[in-house]
């Protein structure tokens, strides 16, 4: 795997065009995972680990690594799953989620694909609530499943969900219970968190799971002749989803006429730098990485007083 991501900054180009690059691995057995490679920092042989005392199950140990000391999560004890027990052959994926930098312990890694959003779909109706799916998707006939990262983060590492003192004025409380917000995301934890802090901000908040499911029930309201904003004071939209990516979708509205003027933050634990330019190519208003109650809160106050 020595090299395998060293073209990734010249994969830019994918993102705004509804595709991504699936860094494929195995977690226990011949079951085949996948994670979006701009979340990938690097992979490399499973390191020597400190065991760090009180420490969550799922976290095997501590590696030192560039100056750094990132956790290490067992992948598949962190779905539910036994440990991996063999480590000398193991392989640790560093990622990024949310401006922090852990890393996840796997049984092996296999390759990178290039596939389009729309070949990505969301787990199929039954899978039931615990899962740890956020979409699954066919490579060369082989199912594979994409795993909900920030469910795993939320529970070894839970964020605070608690919007401080003072972000939110009695006035402008008032005047969010006149409004409503369209969120998406295809993780039930990201819209859990979303919605309770939006809810709590005193706006009402309508939930949906991906690009698509947002684009179809933006063009009945534009088909029925309703401006969106009168409908939504705001959309607040993940980037990484099954069917269309949050890019598409803004790119979408953004060329129909109908919907000219509709305001539109973009809400994603990618790297913040890297989607500041995004957000200008694709035409939406506004980026904010995921998860800062405060942030979020202060974004939709800032909304509701102009």
């Amino acid at each position: 795997m020595a090299g395998v991501l060293d073209s990734v900054n010249k994969r830019t180009q994918l993102v705004g065009e509804n595709r991504l690059e699936l860094l494929l691995f195995r977690v226990n057995g011949r079951q085949i995972y996948g994670i979006n490679v701009f979340k990938v920092r690097e992979v490399l042989q499973c390191p020597n680990l400190t065991i760090l005392p009180g420490s969550h199950s799922v976290v095997r140990g501590i590696a030192h690594i560039r100056s750094g000391t990132i956790p290490i999560m067992d992948m598949s004890m962190a779905t539910g799953h036994k440990p991996l027990t063999d480590l000398s052959t193991a392989f640790v994926i560093i990622t990024e989620y949310n401006g922090k930098t852990q890393g996840f312990l796997v049984a092996g890694v296999e390759r990178i694909v290039n596939m389009n959003w729309d070949e990505i779909h969301p787990p199929p109706k039954g899978t039931g609530r615990d899962h740890y799916l956020t979409a699954v998707t066919r490579v060369d006939e082989q199912l594979v499943e994409i795993i909900d990262v920030e469910k795993i983060l939320a529970e070894v590492a839970p964020v605070n969900e608690e919007i401080s003192e003072g972000v939110i004025s009695q006035e402008t409380h008032e005047a969010a219970r006149q409004r409503k917000v369209l969120i998406v995301d295809d993780s039930r934890i990201a819209r859990k968190q979303v919605s309770r802090c939006l809810e709590h901000v005193g706006v009402e908040v309508v939930a949906l799971e991906d690009g698509l499911q947002a684009w179809q029930h933006l063009q009945e309201i534009a088909d029925n002749n309703e401006r969106l904003q009168d409908r939504y004071m705001m959309m607040i939209s993940d980037i990484e989803m099954p069917e269309m990516d949050g890019y598409t979708l803004t790119a979408k509205v953004r060329a129909d006429s109908r919907m000219a003027g509709f305001f539109i933050v973009l809400h994603s634990s990618l790297s913040g730098v890297f989607n500041k330019a995004m957000v200008e190519k694709v035409g939406a208003n506004d980026f904010i990485a995921k998860f800062d109650p405060d942030v979020l809160a202060e974004r939709v106050v800032r909304q509701i007083e102009s």
